[in-house]
């Protein structure tokens, strides 16, 4: 049976295209409050996992025994725009920890920040690993190594004690056995792909970890509220994830390539998990706010409204149909 149709998109009187996926919205304990379409394939959460790779990061004294404060633990788990506010404060993280542009395993991109990509060709600036969107978590992987008195060579490798770390973390929080499969992600690390319904159930033990050794509560905390406390170097400027959390404050949403999206919700004590099959970030956003108007964890109005029923315009700027959630998904 494929997935149904989460979101539509119209012109006119007439859906013109359809995005097909699954959600999964799940507690602490395991139980599945929302399962739509096929919650236990195996996805790669992608980018959406971060918060889940920074909890070794806290968890093993690494964050404390350097300095950390709650805007890099928020970079840690960003996929930044490439703003100034984001590569000024990685390199001098970088600097704190004895690392330089050249020990980052992922390559440079273009800022995804169209002001400051125009702003650096315009004066001959080249981006530079930095830049990578991914350089926070990259960043927090090598305060790791340099925690765990590893090698920061290689902490890209899926057999580094780094990566090792993280495997362990996301088998545990995800309720998990045996080794998981993996793909080496955009920028360069192993990304382990789980069941959505098991990628809920880490992001509902983020928001509610009160079962967890103290250790590891505490880093869960640290992170989420981290996360909540900084949108803008969660994502960047005008981006949907800064949007949701500037909205709601209390609640943390990040997204992933290919169509993935979480949100962790500490007062509902519920996480949220969704992949999109064809992988369109344009309706995986639609498909995240419509979950957290659903859920009541956001107010429908504001950005989260303006992502659940998103216009389609026209170059002349004029409303011509809409993208939209499937009505009746939640009933």
């Amino acid at each position: 049976m494929p997935n149904p149709v989460l979101v539509e998109v119209t012109r006119g009187p007439m859906v013109e295209s359809i995005h097909r996926g699954a959600i999964a919205v799940c507690d602490a304990s395991g139980r599945l409050r929302i399962a739509i379409g096929d919650v236990q394939h195996a996805v790669f959460p992608r980018s959406a996992l971060k918060p889940v790779q920074a909890v070794p990061l806290i968890e093993s004294g690494a964050a404390e025994r350097f300095g950390l404060n709650d805007e890099e633990i928020a970079l840690a788990c960003a996929s930044h725009s490439g703003e100034p506010q984001h590569t000024t404060r990685i390199a001098a993280w970088q600097e704190r920890i004895g690392c330089t542009a050249t020990d980052f395993a992922c390559g440079p991109h273009r800022p995804t920040h169209e002001g400051t990509a125009v702003a650096m060709i315009k004066s001959g600036e080249r981006w530079t690993p930095l830049h990578n969107n991914c350089s926070g978590k990259h960043t927090g992987f090598m305060t790791l190594a340099r925690g765990l008195e590893a090698s920061v060579a290689g902490y890209e490798q899926v057999d580094h004690p780094v990566q090792r770390a993280v495997a362990g973390t996301l088998t545990e929080l995800a309720a998990l056995s045996g080794p998981l499969p993996y793909g080496i992600d955009g920028c360069a690390v192993p990304n382990f792909a789980i069941p959505l319904a098991a990628l809920a159930r880490a992001m509902a033990v983020l928001a509610d970890p009160n079962g967890l050794p103290p250790a590891r509560q505490a880093a869960c905390r640290r992170i989420v509220a981290a996360m909540m406390a900084n949108p803008e170097l969660v994502a960047g400027t005008g981006r949907p994830c800064t949007q949701l959390m500037r909205q709601t404050p209390g609640i943390a949403v990040k997204t992933g390539a290919e169509g993935v999206y979480v949100a962790i919700l500490p007062s509902l004590g519920l996480g949220v998990a969704l992949k999109v099959d064809d992988g369109a970030a344009r309706a995986a956003e639609t498909a995240i706010a419509a979950v957290l108007i659903a859920l009541a964890a956001v107010k429908d109005e504001g950005p989260a409204h303006a992502l659940a029923h998103a216009p389609v315009l026209n170059t002349r700027n004029a409303q011509v149909g809409e993208r939209r959630m499937v009505k009746g998904l939640f009933a």
